[in-house]
């Protein structure tokens, strides 16, 4: 390692030769080959995490590193912002799961998100969030059928649908880390308070962007048999130990009455997908007065709070102006 990850507070250790980087709300991971020295990009945030991402490989790696491919958990908008600019900077692969590849390869957008599921501002201004696909072209790759990772000897991927059609986690056997992406989380991510503070709570994948709960609960029972020891996910901070396998079987015990939420396009009904892409998306849930109230009260705070910070930063230049 070329700098120590404590100047940046957005970067954590996870478990050696695994770190992470939290841009805004959702985290990205490296991974180095202990064997080889070689190293692997895990996720690539938002469209705007290409220079933190070149800086966290810089501090880690030395300038110039680039890693040899880019795997991807699936394809949300938060976890492939940056994939495109970065696999052509760098000339590097894209690997993910083949039922993935519809909204990888610019044929399908995903299920569209639940801005009916309780739970936080996050979830209230879901509606907005990005569904479309995006076009890898030739960059992107299936992962093999064998569940290794590539140049990654050390792990192996496991399919864990449910949040996304094709979505994967990884883990590294000899020590127990598991790298879960957001099969599950551990903060509320259905609350924007929950996920800028970094709150510590073991939680099912985010309600808002979630189709089908039936695999989702399958998915959350795989990970709690592995018995992790280690657990780090796209939404935030790692946690570990003997307390967090008994709350991550805790949580695959009572998935349906935590988990899943209470009214939503999906509670009862998933989206049907196949590796072309969406085949059936289940009627929109219909929206009381009061949930059509608080998403407009929502946009409305997001908009002020926008136009006051933008108000405020005017007044500081000027204000610095005056001084110069």
């Amino acid at each position: 390692m070329k700098q120590n990850i404590k100047s940046n507070p957005d970067i954590f250790a996870v478990a050696p030769g695994v770190w992470g980087m939290k841009d805004v709300f959702v985290n990205f991971y490296m991974v180095q080959d202990t064997n080889t020295n070689n190293w692997v990009l895990i996720d690539t945030g938002l469209k705007w995490s290409v220079g933190k991402i070149k800086g966290m490989a810089a501090m880690l790696f030395g300038e110039n590193s680039r890693p040899s491919c880019i795997v991807l958990t699936h394809g949300h908008f938060d976890h492939v912002g940056s994939v495109k600019r970065l696999a052509d900077l760098w000339n590097v692969p894209v690997y993910a799961h083949y039922l993935e590849m519809p909204y990888l390869t610019g044929k399908s957008s995903y299920p569209p998100p639940d801005s009916t599921v309780e739970g936080g501002m996050m979830a209230k201004m879901s509606f907005a969030y990005p569904k479309g696909p995006i076009d890898l072209k030739e960059r992107v790759h299936t992962l093999p059928d064998n569940g290794q990772v590539p140049d990654l000897p050390e792990w192996r991927f496991f399919h864990t649908p449910g949040h996304a059609p094709g979505h994967i986690s990884l883990y590294r056997e000899s020590d127990g880390v598991l790298l879960a992406g957001d099969a599950v989380v551990t903060t509320k991510s259905e609350s924007a308070l929950s996920v800028m503070m970094q709150t510590k709570k073991l939680s099912g994948p985010p309600k808002y962007f979630t189709p089908d709960w039936q695999s989702a609960a399958w998915s959350v029972e795989q990970l709690a048999a592995l018995e992790p020891e280690v657990l780090a996910t796209g939404h935030g901070r790692p946690m570990s130990g003997e307390k967090m396998r008994n709350s991550l079987h805790n949580l695959a015990k009572t998935f349906h009455r935590t988990a899943v939420p209470v009214q939503g396009r999906y509670t009862y009904e998933p989206a049907l997908t196949d590796e072309r892409g969406i085949v059936y998306v289940p009627p929109r849930a219909p929206y009381s007065t009061a949930s059509v109230v608080k998403v407009l009260g929502v946009a409305a705070t997001v908009l002020i709070t926008l136009m006051l910070f933008s108000s405020q930063q005017k007044q500081l230049k000027k204000y610095k102006a005056s001084y110069r």
